[in-house]
């Protein structure tokens, strides 16, 4: 008896590429900007360190500040091309301002309304993705949306980098990084702006507050759960501390980053493909089992070896936690994706600051109280999500 052929894989919707284009061209202009905005605004433009940490500061709570709100526009308008559009406009228009103004006042306007357009458009585009993503393969979606996003990441550096080693380091070249950055920027809003649009169910008549009680038990329960991991989510800043207090060099620490980010790009198809077939809620589990390794593996460091090593599974849980987390929260909201998701945001996004707040009051004392807190809370959302079980449970409140 002839074996009938096993079926072929789904090919993901060209949109799902077309998206992931749109989020490299937008990262390689912003990271192009980001990894020389602190040097040029403290040395050229002649701000203090602490008003760039308030900047930054500000930037964070901007990112977080607008996601509940796009998330219950786009569900409640069911749209979601423009208003993502609109996002990713408002950072295009921000990183206009780099071409017109070098003082403090006009670079800490460009920041702030940068950050406010990521996270404006971050609820729609992911509730966008998830409907051009079928159940079976949506975790693979995210997870290569994820490997585009970041590879623009790791390639925008090495645009700068080239910049101001051929032109060498001066007000003109930074002048020059911007001018490039500006590009795909443009380019990307102009791809986004000819995709057809993926409407959602319209909510016409819901308030912001009615929206959130409409939520499913599921995603709540996995709220609480994320809501305290994301209180062991410090600043990757600390890991760089770490990397240098075992004698890297500053451009050594570079490379270590751009290895951390050529790991999640890697990984992130991988991991989407893993959480298809063994379950999301599965694959989160193992991510924060992942960080509190990955903690632990910092508080034992005692190599440049190991820590190479860290670096390369931070890239794997950043992959994790970057883009399965939406498509599970997906899979728990289908019909207010972009509000579940936009609440998501804006609650880790706003646990992030004290996150990093504590963990720097902790290396004050000592670096390894850090990595120990940050393993214990991780430790403790494994075992929240264990007896929460937000899977099981994603009816909607009465």
């Amino acid at each position: 008896m002839t074996q009938a052929p096993s079926p072929q894989p789904q090919r993901l919707h060209p949109d799902v590429f077309k998206l992931g284009l749109v989020s490299f061209l937008t990262d390689l202009s912003s990271e192009m900007i980001f990894s020389v905005f602190a040097i040029f605004f403290t040395t050229v433009a002649g701000a203090s360190s602490a008003l760039l940490g308030v900047i930054e500061g500000l930037a964070d709570l901007s990112a977080s500040s607008l996601t509940y709100l796009a998330g219950w526009l786009s569900d409640r308008s069911g749209k979601r091309k423009w208003l993502a559009t609109l996002g990713y406009g408002f950072s295009t228009v921000a990183k206009l301002i780099l071409l017109v103004s070098s003082s403090i006042l006009g670079l800490s306007v460009f920041r702030v309304i940068e950050r406010l357009g990521k996270g404006f458009r971050g609820p729609p585009r992911d509730a966008w993705l998830s409907a051009i993503a079928n159940q079976q393969h949506r975790g693979y979606a995210f997870g290569v949306h994820k490997a585009l996003d970041k590879a623009g990441a790791v390639l925008g550096p090495l645009v700068a980098y080239a910049l101001l080693h051929q032109l060498g380091e001066s007000a003109h070249t930074y002048s020059v990084i911007f001018m490039v950055a500006f590009v795909p920027a443009v380019i990307s809003v102009v791809v986004l702006a000819r995709l057809p649009d993926q409407p959602g169910v319209a909510h016409a008549r819901e308030s912001l507050t009615h929206s959130w009680q409409q939520l499913s038990v599921g995603f709540q329960r996995y709220l609480v759960t994320a809501g305290i991991f994301s209180l062991a989510y410090f600043s990757v800043g600390f890991l760089l501390l770490k990397a240098h207090a075992l004698g890297f060099s500053v451009s050594d620490i570079v490379l270590l980053y751009a290895l951390f980010n050529t790991s999640c790009v890697v990984a992130a198809p991988w991991v989407g493909r893993c959480a298809d077939r063994w379950g999301r809620q599965r694959i989160i589990f193992l991510s924060y089992g992942l960080y509190a390794a990955l903690n632990l593996g910092l508080l034992l460091a005692s190599t440049r070896w190991e820590l190479v090593a860290v670096f390369v599974v931070y890239g794997v849980f950043y992959a994790i936690d970057e883009s399965q987390s939406k498509a599970f929260i997906t899979d728990l909201e289908p019909e207010r994706r972009a509000t579940a998701i936009g609440v998501y945001n804006g609650v880790t996004g706003m646990m992030y600051l004290p996150a990093s707040v504590v963990a720097g009051a902790l290396w004050a004392v000592s670096p390894s109280a850090t990595f120990v807190c940050a393993a214990a809370l991780s430790v403790l959302a494994m075992l929240v999500l264990v007896v929460l079980r937000p899977a099981t449970s994603q009816t909607t409140p009465g």
